[in-house]
């Protein structure tokens, strides 16, 4: 794997091009909540969950985080019960965000799902640079998530999103090397990689385990293990 010594750049846009009126954000949620009303209620659940998290977004962009939560909370659950693991991992994402004290938990919970099944990898990257922004600069949980992250990538991905996304996960592991250890040339990044056994999955991905073990604690909403068993291939 290169190490990359360029800085991550998300492509940020300036003030004034990302910025929406709240008027138009609370417009956008009246629609979502007509629209919802007009479902049938035998409708596949995923449909109106998906809005539900639409919901939940504008509520956080708008500041309201209590009612995000609410929302995304129970839309997690059916998502879960529908077997809608993308949805329920956006709903984790949604919930960390919003700064509840259970938002670790759902952090947690989200990589979980989002590492164990197959779903958009830009998703699973998204979890897992969420838990790099969260670890202190010298602990291991950050390399980890990287590493996991450049693994799924690789392993999901085809063509240019594979192309793109495989740059960013390693801009990723690159940063997170140099702000862990101090590593800006290519043999000390490869001794690092080596050092943490960042090259092995079966090895951190039983670390990424713990991690969300940590943030979880004891405040799982679902059963892993019959969840697990859910997996189109065993």
């Amino acid at each position: 794997m290169k190490f990359i010594k360029d800085k991550i750049d998300l492509g940020a846009e300036s003030f004034e091009e990302t910025q929406v009126s709240d008027a138009a954000l609370e417009a956008r949620l009246a629609a979502l909540t007509e629209r919802l009303a007009e479902l049938p209620k035998s409708g596949d659940p995923i449909v109106s969950t998906e809005l539900e998290l639409e919901q939940a977004q504008i509520l956080l962009e708008l500041e309201r985080a209590d009612e995000a939560w609410q929302i995304a909370r129970a839309s997690f659950d059916t998502a879960i019960t529908a077997q809608g693991w993308a949805p329920a991992v956006r709903a984790c994402e949604i919930l960390f965000l919003c700064e509840h004290p259970e938002s670790l938990a759902a952090l947690g919970q989200g990589v979980w799902l989002a590492v164990t099944f197959p779903i958009d990898p830009e998703l699973t990257l998204s979890m897992l640079q969420h838990i790099i922004e969260e670890t202190p600069s010298d602990s291991d949980g950050a390399a980890v998530a990287a590493a996991a992250a450049a693994y799924v990538v690789d392993l999901r991905a085809e063509g240019k999103q594979h192309d793109e996304l495989y740059f960013f996960a390693t801009q990723m592991l690159g940063a997170v090397a140099r702000r862990h250890s101090g590593i800006e040339e290519q043999h000390e990044f490869d001794a690092w990689m080596n050092k943490f056994e960042l090259y092995d999955p079966q090895r951190f991905l039983v670390r990424l385990r713990n991690i969300v073990d940590v943030l979880v604690q004891d405040n799982w909403w679902f059963d892993a293990d019959k969840v697990r068993a859910k997996l189109p291939i065993q």
